[in-house]
């Protein structure tokens, strides 16, 4: 287990609840919260986890105000995960397995889109890479919403910089269904294991 790692990309209430609430994004955090029981100790919670060889990494959207995929200047999503407001929250069951140097903040620049968590930023300014690489993560499991955006992208970038990926297809949420699958059919071919 020491080689292994959970990536959570996006399991924010926005995604859930909110503006661009998911289809099957509460399920997704539900069985999200089964692979972590799973694969940590049942005396250990919260932040000793860490010591218990199996880190979990958050991955969120965390957008200014004046983002160029809003709608309102152009793009082509409803506000959405807006820092400072409860739809840029990580999910309440999650959120206990957080830690600020384990979780990274992607899409806060104004002027460009961010669906990958590969380059988001812990609050030292380290990227998701670069921290997994400092932990000598080989292997890494992904979760989160939605399948068809920033999870295949995530996913995406890991693989390409040599992580073997293991998509927890139970835990996705997704925009559509026909979108999910067609994505998880091309991660397939990609070679992310599902």
């Amino acid at each position: 287990m020491k080689d292994c790692a959970l990536v959570v990309v996006d399991m924010l209430y926005d995604f859930i609840d909110g503006s661009m609430a998911c289809k099957n994004a509460s399920q997704a955090v539900e069985k999200t919260m089964d692979f972590v029981d799973r694969m940590t100790s049942e005396e250990l919670d919260g932040p000793d986890v860490i010591e218990a060889g199996f880190p979990i990494l958050f991955v969120c959207d965390h957008h200014p105000k004046n983002h160029c995929s809003f709608k309102e200047q152009g793009g082509e999503w409803p506000a959405h995960c807006v820092e400072g407001t409860r739809g840029a929250e990580i999910h309440s069951d999650l959120k206990p397995y957080s830690r600020p140097e384990l979780t990274f903040l992607k899409g806060r620049d104004p002027m460009k889109e961010q669906y990958s968590g590969f380059g988001a930023l812990n609050a030292g300014g380290q990227s998701l890479g670069e921290v997994l690489d400092l932990m000598d993560i080989k292997n890494v499991y992904v979760c989160g919403i939605a399948t068809e955006y920033c999870v295949r992208n995530t996913c995406e970038d890991l693989k390409k910089a040599g992580f073997t990926l293991y998509l927890l297809k139970d835990c996705l949420g997704y925009v559509s269904y026909e979108g999910h699958l067609e994505a998880l059919a091309a991660m397939d071919k990609e070679g992310i294991r599902l």
